[in-house]
């Protein structure tokens, strides 16, 4: 169980702490190249699920929160009964990292609308006292910072074998498009490897 403990808050204080910064440091839509023209840090946010996906309306944001908290406490339970019998590493570390990512976007969205202003294309955002933020308990938005164009190119730059179907419609093609966070990376990491290499040892 301490394994768990130490993944989890470990997880938690790196997406965290990075969210903070990009909050307080960043306007919308600010962007900061990292390698080349291959990896941003660029500043949006989600009403959503991971990888900016959404559920529309405030009634969708809700239901989204109350999913995910539901979600996490049977995660949790789960991982809390495996506390007591010997399990393999991956399997501990797996369920650990997608408890983590959850529980990571759970905070954005319960607190961040109670204690940010609000982040816009003009400003960068400030602290204030709980209640006094942009929004309510459970309505805060998702912080996403991981932009990684991998391609980046326009129909006419590109070889002409190239079906024209995959470009957009404004002729051009990004991959990978989704801009993400340390949590949802989490997220995936852990399904990923649950699925490919812990699948015998799932027990539920």
């Amino acid at each position: 169980m301490k394994k768990a403990v130490w993944i989890i808050l470990l997880v938690l204080l790196l997406d965290q702490a990075l969210k903070f910064f990009i909050k307080l440091t960043m306007s919308m839509g600010e962007n900061i190249p990292i390698i080349d023209h291959w990896f941003y840090i660029y500043f949006t946010e989600n009403n959503g699920m991971a990888f900016g996906m959404q559920l529309a309306g405030q009634w969708g944001k809700l239901a989204l929160s109350i999913f995910r908290i539901l979600a996490v406490t049977a995660i949790g339970i789960y991982l809390w009964t495996m506390s007591g019998k010997k399990q393999k590493n991956g399997l501990i570390i797996s369920v650990s990292l997608i408890f983590a990512g959850a529980m990571g976007n759970i905070i954005d969205s319960a607190f961040y609308g109670l204690i940010f202003t609000p982040s816009t294309y003009h400003s960068v955002a400030h602290l204030v006292a709980p209640g006094q933020g942009y929004s309510t308990f459970l309505h805060g938005r998702v912080v996403d910072m991981l932009y990684f164009p991998l391609i980046d190119i326009s129909r006419s730059d590109a070889p002409s074998w190239l079906p024209s179907f995959i470009f957009g419609p404004d002729n051009h093609l990004v991959f990978f498009r989704p801009i993400f966070n340390l949590a949802d990376a989490s997220i995936t990491i852990g399904v990923f490897w649950l699925l490919l290499f812990q699948r015998k040892n799932l027990k539920i």
